[in-house]
């Protein structure tokens, strides 16, 4: 072999080691995050994305003091009704995995129009229903299936077109999911009392429908230019400490998140509010969602996402003791349930911007399917295990509910305090090498 082949083969050796040594392939994208541009069309499609999936989602909690104050479903227990709200959230989880390999295969906007139809499909169809095994199928599992197809691939896309306001944007488009509580917290129960609880389910079902395919049609991902491996249960990341605590975190907090979001309509009514008082309890939740989160976004990119979501966690808990265990008043409702409706969701509207920092923009869609899957049974149970808890006839129904949600949110904000420990660790070694 001449000089000349040995010597390029040199060069190659040395690029080859080079190549394996270089930074994360997210570092290596030829076009970074716009922060901006048509992400702003995406950032706009996102918050209706969150208005009529999860939004809708979170209005469950008038459906549900309703279905507990009156025999609409002969022979079933309050356990059942509290397991279609959780049956909402861990459906859309459960289907997580699936609907990133479909999204790989086939982009980002058939499986969001295909989760349009299927929620649709899912509040149409329980408005016929006759016993409790079909909520359990259609306002549960369908609409829950419906609302993972159209929020597991849009999560993914956000994050692509920002950087450095990357926590700005999602927490404006987390903010989607306030507004459109707000809005069906108020509207489902004037349906339900103007018109009928089945009319209610039909015309919820049509809106989310139509809106749901408007955003489908809007959403536009960088795929082609990050390349994201989009696996739906990357087993290799469960071998990292820093993302067992992460999943750890979102698993614990959201037994507090949903037990919080659900049963606070409920909880007015155990205190003696009235049935209208009770839904508008809901609604400022809501209303503290959408003023909130923003909020959040701007203090996590400013003040960094991990102590953030950490710090947040913690008064989520703090003030579930000081403010919520001795309420006993409207007034003291409402502003219980317009604070940690700010903030109750921190889970939301942190986790993509922390999955990045974890493991890169590449594997984010990889990791959020892993993140969604460890909330599945939580989110199932969370609100059965607190209704269960109740004491009726007590004085202070939902003493041990409170507590409940509280510890859960105290015990998740050490996870993150252990993640954010170890993220400044590798940081501090990585300045020194």
């Amino acid at each position: 072999m001449s000089h000349g082949a040995n010597a390029a083969n040199g060069i190659l050796s040395k690029e080859i080691v080079i190549d394996a040594l270089s930074p994360p392939i997210e570092e290596a994208i030829p076009s970074p995050p716009p922060d901006g541009g048509y992400g702003w069309v995406v950032l706009a499609a996102y918050v209706g994305v969150n208005a009529f999936t999860w939004g809708v989602v979170a209005s469950y909690g008038v459906y549900l003091a309703y279905y507990l104050a009156n025999d609409v479903y002969p022979g079933a227990s309050d356990i059942d009704f509290a397991f279609i709200g959780g049956l909402n959230f861990s459906s859309a989880m459960l289907v997580a995995p699936l609907v990133t390999i479909f999204a790989r295969k086939c982009g980002t906007q058939v499986p969001m129009a295909t989760g349009a139809v299927i929620m649709s499909a899912g509040f149409i169809s329980a408005s016929f229903g006759h016993g409790i095994w079909q909520l359990f199928l259609t306002q549960g599992v369908l609409v829950g299936f419906g609302v993972g197809f159209i929020s597991t691939p849009s999560i993914a896309v956000l994050p692509q077109w920002f950087d450095k306001k990357r926590s700005l944007a999602n927490g404006i488009g987390s903010a989607g999911s306030g507004i459109g509580g707000l809005i069906f917290s108020f509207g489902t129960q004037a349906m339900i009392d103007n018109i009928s609880l089945a009319w209610s389910l039909r015309i919820t079902g049509i809106i989310v429908g139509v809106m749901n395919l408007i955003t489908a049609l809007t959403v536009r991902n960088r795929n082609t230019i990050i390349k994201p491996p989009q696996r739906g249960f990357d087993t290799k990341l469960l071998r990292r400490y820093d993302v067992l605590l992460l999943l750890a975190w979102g698993f614990i907090s959201m037994f507090g998140y949903t037990t919080l979001l659900f049963s606070l309509s409920d909880f007015a009514r155990s205190i003696g509010l009235s049935a209208k008082q009770a839904s508008s309890i809901t609604a400022f939740l809501n209303l503290g969602t959408a003023l909130g989160r923003p909020m959040i976004g701007v203090i996590s990119d400013n003040y960094g996402r991990l102590e953030t979501a950490g710090i947040i966690t913690f008064v989520c808990g703090t003030v579930c003791f000081t403010i919520w265990l001795p309420d006993r008043s409207y007034g003291v409702t409402i502003f219980f349930a317009i604070v940690v409706g700010a903030i109750l969701g921190v889970f939301w509207m942190t986790a993509a911007p922390i999955c990045v920092e974890v493991v890169g923009l590449v594997e984010l869609p990889s990791m959020l399917s892993l993140t969604w899957m460890s909330i599945v049974l939580p989110t199932t149970f969370s609100e059965a295990i607190a209704l269960k808890l109740r004491r009726p006839g007590s004085g202070h129904e939902y003493l041990y509910a409170q507590i409940f949600a509280g510890l859960a949110y105290f015990i998740a904000s050490g996870c993150m305090y252990e993640l954010r420990r170890l993220s400044k660790r590798k940081k501090s070694r990585e300045d020194c090498a």
